[in-house]
């Protein structure tokens, strides 16, 4: 019902005969040919970009393992400085890859919290799982000074990894590790 213009009341209009309901309330849908086109794409883009994500996943985990080598060698010269002894990077049974431990066992400076007794376990680095971690030291020692007992090398490497992706943490006797990628241009892992 709508008002007429002439007067102030309301008047019927007759119904169109014929006429098609609007589109306006009918839901529209993709068609199997938009849908297979769609599909087709994303295809083809996943096909291109799995590679080089797999890649970038594999660089990933040799950064992050370099990275807990090169932090705990800090970590472990920083606690010798400030305790005034000797704390010692270990690796877990196996090997490096296995993990390892940062100790202090001065019964005058480290003492453990809970079992009020030597040694002090500072850090317990947990196991890599499809890394590998080559050294050339059995253990690294820290002094009250900062100095290591040894200058040792780590190279952190990965199955199915790039050259470029590899990495390397080296220590010399100063006690400061220095990580760079495995192939740098004038620097070459030990």
């Amino acid at each position: 019902m709508t008002l007429c213009h002439a007067m102030s009341r309301p008047c019927l209009l007759p119904a169109r005969v014929g006429a098609r309901p609007s589109s306006a309330g009918m839901s529209q849908g993709f068609t199997i040919i938009e849908l297979m086109t769609v599909v087709a794409i994303v295809v083809v883009l996943i096909a291109i970009a799995g590679p080089d994500f797999r890649n970038i996943i594999i660089a990933t985990r040799v950064k992050s393992a370099s990275f807990d080598v090169f932090s705990s060698l800090t970590q472990a010269r920083s606690e010798a400085i400030t305790r005034n002894t000797t704390v010692t990077v270990t690796p877990a049974g196996g090997g490096w890859v296995n993990g390892w431990t940062i100790t202090c066992a001065d019964a005058t400076v480290c003492v453990d919290p809970v079992t009020l007794a030597p040694p002090l376990v500072i850090r317990r680095q947990d196991a890599y799982q499809g890394i590998t971690i080559a050294n050339t030291a059995a253990s690294i020692s820290y002094s009250g000074m900062g100095r290591a007992n040894v200058a040792a090398s780590f190279t952190i490497d990965a199955p199915g990894a790039s050259d470029r992706n590899k990495r390397c943490v080296t220590l010399d006797l100063s006690g400061r590790p220095v990580t760079k990628p495995a192939v740098t241009t004038g620097f070459t892992c030990p």
